[in-house]
Parts: structure tokens; C-alpha cells; sequence
């Protein structure tokens, strides 16, 4: 998993790539890293108020030393934005001027917060696409389509510090094929990858939900992030994934594949105190669905 310094804001990278494609017209301003370990990371500012800092319920975390909780928030009125600080211990700097109460921003303002610089781009800016197109190839897997295992990693420590902030449920799904080795070894690897990217596209049309986070975590193990999902509720989803997979016609070159898939699923609760933690725990569930005879799902049992 991902150190704390590089847990940053998801939620707002996963809304970009979600809409990564097209003209900017109906794209939202948004703030853009500048250098350092965040370079490009673009974060969305759709209309209303966004609180920018330290802790992990605001709109942008950034858990980052010389930052405060929160920090300073952005107010997004029609193609208007307004930067207020909210009192930070550092300061919060546009263009090198400390901001004593509001300030107006414009296309190209540098926010200047601890170590970390952000720039501002207006509404329907032709800038983003630029920032949209590095964030898709940086945070995707390049065969399947879905995020990638350091897109995931960061997702995964974000989402487990909310839940322990804000105390709302948090699950975590872990596909792994079955016998595919033996799918590569009998059919060939094109017959493999044909296989994980037409997986890859029935779950996301068919189980995967809007908002839940779904990357590739290597070789044929799947993930699935829930937000807002507890135990029972996921183990249901996870049931359907599977039901998915293994009805699907995995149809390569005349032949139909044998395809179906162990499952894993665990929750954030006690004892959960990183995103690894959480991780480990629906990994062993994994392992209990292949000793169980695989094509099943099991959870955790702590």
C-alpha cells in the first residue's frame, strides 16, 4: 500500500477520468498540482463550496506536513471562484502574496499551501484536457480499462481514513480467476488477455456500480472499493459479480473459455487502521473461496 504522504484526493481524480473524453464545454474548473509528488493531479470544483486540507472528509485532502485540517476552501458560483482561508497556521499564497480574507481567482492563479503548488483553471478551460489525458494514462490499466494497482492503493487509504472520521461503512471486493494459468498454458496468453478484458467489461456494464472504485490489481486479480457499503450489502454485490462471470460466454476463436472467479469480501470495522489491514483481510477471504472449491465468495471472519 501507498505511504500516507501519497494517500491524496480520489474521488475527485475518479470523477475526471470519468470524463476524460470530449471537448471541455461542460467541464468544471478545477485546481492542477504543480510539481512534486502531485504533479497533474487535478482536482474537479463543480459548483459550490470545496474545503481544501489535512483532513480526509474535505472536498481535496492533502495530508501533507505545513498544511492545516482545513485549510482554505474554494467557493464556485456560475464561471466565478473565490478562495477564502480559513484561519491556516501557514498561510494560504496566491501568486506569492499572502490571502488576508477572499480572493478572486483567475486562469493561471498559483495556490501556494505547505509544499504543495496548485493551479487554477476555469470552467470549460481547453488547459484540462491536457491534465485529463496524463491522468487517464498515469491511473488506468492499459489492457482492461480499469484503474490501475497505485490509482487503487491511494483509493483504498483515503476511503479507510474516512470511515474511521466519519464512522461510515466501507467494503472491499478481490476477484481472482480461477485456473488461469492453466486457461494460458491450454489456450495461449491472447486467450488470456482476451479473457480479463472481456471480464473487465462485463462487470463494469453489468455489476459494477457508479462510484465504486474497480481497478486491476495484477496479473488476474480484480478489486472493488465500496463506499458507503457494509458487509452484507457487499458479500450481495460480490454474489452478483460472480453469477456475472461465470454465466458469461467467453467466447475466443470458436471456442468457449471456462471462466469463473474466487471471491473475497471484508469490511472496514475494528481492527481495520489502514487500507493494508483491510486489503489482507479480503485477500484470506480469497483464499477461503479457493479451499471451498473456488467459483464462490466468502468474507471475512475476524
Amino acid at each position: 500500500m501507498s505511504d500516507e504522504n501519497s494517500t491524496v484526493v480520489i474521488t475527485d481524480i475518479h470523477q475526471a477520468l470519468m470524463s476524460s473524453e470530449g471537448d471541455t464545454g461542460d467541464k468544471p474548473a478545477c485546481l492542477v498540482a504543480v510539481g512534486g509528488e502531485l504533479n497533474g493531479t487535478l482536482f474537479d470544483l463543480s459548483e459550490g463550496e470545496h474545503i481544501v486540507g489535512r483532513s480526509p472528509d474535505n472536498a481535496i485532502p492533502l495530508d501533507f506536513t505545513g498544511i492545516s485540517r482545513k485549510h482554505f476552501k474554494v467557493l464556485v458560483e456560475g464561471m466565478s471562484a473565490t478562495l477564502v482561508d480559513l484561519g491556516s497556521s501557514n498561510g494560504t499564497f496566491v501568486n506569492n502574496e499572502k490571502v488576508n480574507g477572499s480572493f478572486s481567482l483567475r486562469k493561471g492563479d498559483i495556490i501556494k499551501v505547505g509544499k504543495i503548488a496548485l493551479k487554477y483553471l476555469p470552467q470549460g478551460d481547453s488547459e484540462r484536457l491536457t491534465y485529463d489525458k496524463l491522468h487517464q494514462e498515469a491511473n488506468t490499466d492499459g489492457l482492461t480499462g480499469c484503474y490501475n494497482k497505485t490509482y487503487f492503493n491511494g483509493a483504498l487509504d483515503l476511503e479507510v481514513k474516512k470511515s474511521k472520521t466519519t464512522g461510515t461503512p466501507l467494503s472491499l471486493i478481490i476477484f481472482d480467476l480461477d485456473h488461469f494459468k492453466k486457461l494460458n498454458d491450454n489456450y495461449g496468453h491472447d486467450a488470456g488477455d482476451f479473457v480479463l478484458k472481456e471480464k473487465a467489461q462485463v462487470l463494469r456494464d453489468g455489476g459494477v456500480r457508479k462510484g465504486d472504485i474497480f481497478a486491476r490489481y495484477g496479473g488476474e486479480e480484480f478489486v472493488v472499493l465500496l463506499p458507503n457499503t457494509n458487509l452484507k450489502q457487499a458479500f450481495e454485490i460480490a454474489e452478483r459479480l460472480r453469477r456475472l462471470v461465470q454465466d458469461h460466454e467467453f467466447i475466443y476463436e470458436g471456442q468457449r473459455l471456462p471462466v469463473t472467479a474466487s471471491i473475497g469480501v471484508a469490511d472496514y470495522r475494528q481492527g481495520v487502521l489502514t487500507g493494508t489491514d483491510l486489503f489482507k483481510r479480503a485477500d484470506s477471504a480469497v483464499y477461503k473461496s479457493k479451499e471451498g472449491g473456488r467459483n464462490q465468495v466468502s468474507f471475512f471472519r475476524g
